[in-house]
This record gives C-alpha cells, sequence and structure tokens, in this order.
C-alpha cells in the first residue's frame, strides 16, 4: 500500500516565487528517487506565502530514504533563505471508506 505525505513550507514574505522555481528545479530529483509514485505543489490561495506539496511514495522506508538523502548529500541549499518557519511533514494511508 502507498504512503502519502503532505509537506508544508512557508515562504518568506516576497519569495515565494523563488521558493517555487526552486522547487520545480528541484522535484525532477525527488521524482526519480525509488518509491516516488508522484509529487505535486500547490500554493494556498489565503495564504500565498504557504506551499503545500502532496507526495506518494511506495513505502514508508522509501520515503525515510528520500527524507535522510535531502537532510544530506541532496540538500536544496538554495532553500536556506526562503523559508520561514520548519516544514510540516505528515504521513496518511489510505482507509477505505
Amino acid at each position: 500500500m502507498s504512503l502519502h505525505v503532505t509537506l508544508e513550507l512557508t515562504a518568506v514574505d516576497g519569495r515565494v516565487d523563488e521558493m517555487i522555481a526552486v522547487l520545480k528545479k528541484s522535484l525532477p530529483d525527488t521524482r526519480a528517487r525509488k518509491g516516488c509514485e508522484f509529487v505535486t505543489v500547490h500554493q494556498d490561495q489565503a495564504n500565498p506565502n504557504q506551499v503545500l506539496l502532496i507526495e506518494r511514495w511506495a513505502t514508508r522506508e522509501d520515503d525515510d530514504a528520500y527524507r535522510a538523502w535531502r537532510a544530506g548529500e541532496g540538500a536544496i541549499k538554495e532553500m536556506a533563505g526562503l523559508v520561514a518557519a520548519a516544514p510540516v511533514v505528515r504521513y496518511f494511508d489510505d482507509v477505505d471508506a
């Protein structure tokens, strides 16, 4: 069963377009990682500085390996001055309803 992940990012005022441009440049690397089924980027209509990534991974282990890679050698250095708050990551399982 796939794992759904949301990643909420808050951009520094006036820098959200730059943040989105950096994400667009770096997401091909994310999509190429083992287990990444998709990742999309969304901007909040009410608060444009809020950016939401919706991801699906084959397993939690694949996502954990990806997050470890991004925290190390795969870090996106250009994001350092663009993020105003700690990212919020949430994990969801499918529920039969």
